[in-house]
């Protein structure tokens, strides 16, 4: 059985799923945009897998009347879709999205039309970007690792 981790950006919470995960989806909806903050939602659903938190608590927001949202309440990591049909995760709060490719696209009647044609834009590394924002040279990452820890955060960030 695979076993797959993740978690908020400061560590706060974490989580693992057992199982077979193979529904993974981006919804363009109003409310996925906002609840991301995003042109669009990663999800992945989490039915019929082993599900568990595995540190701390995330905080919810009902969003409509069926749905409550959940995310961190120290970094503000957007974490769940929770609906009557099940829970779904941010894609990207996994340790390792890109295991999650999405297979359908939801609510595309919010779809912005610049979203098809994002892998048009010319692309550039963090690094290429030094001269107009060198405080990149020094950045120390506060973020949590993508793996599994003991405690968060170490002693030198606490």
């Amino acid at each position: 059985m695979t076993t797959y981790t993740g978690g908020c950006q400061c560590g706060a919470i974490r989580f693992r799923v057992s199982g077979d995960i193979k529904d993974s989806s981006i919804c363009h909806c109003r409310m996925c945009q906002k609840a991301f903050g995003a042109y669009y939602a990663p999800l992945v659903s989490v039915r019929g897998a082993n599900f568990e938190w595995t540190r701390g608590e995330r905080k919810r927001f009902r969003s409509s009347n069926f749905v409550e949202r959940g995310f961190c309440g120290d970094c503000g990591t957007p974490l769940t879709y929770e609906a009557p049909d099940g829970m779904a995760i941010a894609a990207g709060a996994f340790d390792d999205p890109s295991a999650f490719p999405p297979l359908v696209q939801f609510g595309v009647e919010g779809k912005i039309g610049f979203v098809d044609h994002l892998h048009e834009l010319p692309g550039h590394r963090t690094e290429e970007d030094v001269q107009a924002a060198p405080f990149l040279l020094e950045l120390v990452s506060y973020q949590h690792p993508d793996h599994e820890t003991q405690a968060w955060p170490p002693k030198e960030l606490g």
